[in-house]
């Protein structure tokens, strides 16, 4: 009979730890924080089972290269083509590049995979994570930073204390369908940036509800549609909201990528916007301005997002104390011409 190999996965649960604990402790990575009497369980319980580590994987962890991490949960081709990515990236990298860092950008287009993050720990040499767009059923975020790998967060995870820089998704997205509302409009819909399990979506999903709900106005689901980050979700989306019975006459579309596709999919129908549907959009990518009609939208800051994020994944590296844990940075709806009004 062929005896079985022991995995980390048997050390974890047997000392009663993650396999995130298990890899750390036994491949020695710098920063993290675990007790000894943790730290003693895991070698125990590894002793016991007799696992030994990947002596390669041993020896890569144990360096440090000055090397950060950002993590996305997307495809290659959809970075390639995200405008609004592109200035978040160029803060990243100015600040990296001026405290001696080098910056690595990673796509897991597998969502769940569970072992992700600690073989972009352990086998990339990385001192520390940037994850944009969490999700909250990720349960891997909140066991590195209970170990005490340096982690940031772009976006926030609900239930986990864990450093982060981003905006109120909730307030932004409550004051741009309140404008629609001002404007007169009573049916207004909605299209999602990405799945409701991307906590930025779940949020700017809350405020549409919110602003919905202070004007007295119902919740209709049947106006609601999910986009997937890209400009051919939104144009499905909104040929969808187009074939209902009664279609809105507002739609807010939580990402403007997104919103391209709707309105790529309003001009196919030979429909006006505004006059025939009013659109307002989420990011301010640099396209908005130069759409026809140009795109109302909600302004993040992209760049400062970047800058904020690495400046304090950096400090956490490096031992600095951190002023806030959590930083939010203000944005601001630009009126442009797609929602048919001007700024109140």
């Amino acid at each position: 009979m062929v005896k079985k190999r022991v995995t980390s996965h048997d050390v974890a649960r047997l000392a009663g730890v993650s396999r995130t604990t298990v890899s750390f402790v036994l491949n020695d990575v710098p920063h993290v924080q675990i007790s000894e009497e943790t730290r003693q369980r895991v070698l125990e319980a590894a002793e016991h089972l007799g696992y030994r580590p990947d002596a390669a994987a041993r020896s890569l962890a144990t360096r440090q290269t000055h090397t950060l991490a950002l993590v996305l949960y997307q495809s290659a081709d959809r970075i390639v083509g995200d405008a609004f990515l592109a200035n978040v990236v160029r803060g990243l990298s100015e600040i990296a590049q001026q405290r001696g860092f080098r910056l690595l950008l990673h796509p897991f287009e597998e969502i769940g995979k569970s072992e992700a993050y600690v073989s972009l720990v352990s086998e990339n040499r990385i001192d520390g994570l940037i994850v944009s767009g969490p999700r909250s059923d990720d349960e891997q975020l909140p066991e590195l930073y209970a170990d005490g790998f340096p982690l940031v967060l772009l976006g926030q995870l609900n239930g986990a204390d864990i450093h982060c820089v981003d905006v109120d998704n909730t307030a932004a997205a409550q004051r741009a369908v309140a404008h629609l509302i001002k404007l007169g409009h009573t049916r207004i819909g909605l299209i999602t940036n990405a799945p409701l399990e991307y906590t930025a979506s779940a949020d700017r999903w809350r405020g549409y509800r919110q602003a919905l709900t202070e004007a007295s106005l119902s919740y209709d689901e049947s106006v609601v549609r999910y986009g997937s980050f890209v400009a051919r979700s939104g144009y499905q989306a909104m040929g969808e909201l187009l074939a209902l019975a009664e279609p809105p006459s507002a739609t807010f579309v939580a990402s403007d990528e997104v919103a391209v596709g709707a309105l790529a999919a309003l001009h196919e129908e030979s429909l006006a916007v505004p006059e025939q549907m009013a659109i307002v959009g989420f990011d301010d990518i640099p396209l908005a301005r130069y759409l026809v009609p140009s795109l109302t939208t909600v302004r993040l800051p992209a760049y400062d997002l970047g800058v904020r994020a690495a400046d304090m994944l950096i400090k956490t590296i490096e031992g600095e104390k951190i002023e806030e844990r959590k930083v939010l940075l203000n944005t601001q709806l630009i009126i442009r011409e797609s929602c048919g009004g001007k700024s109140q």
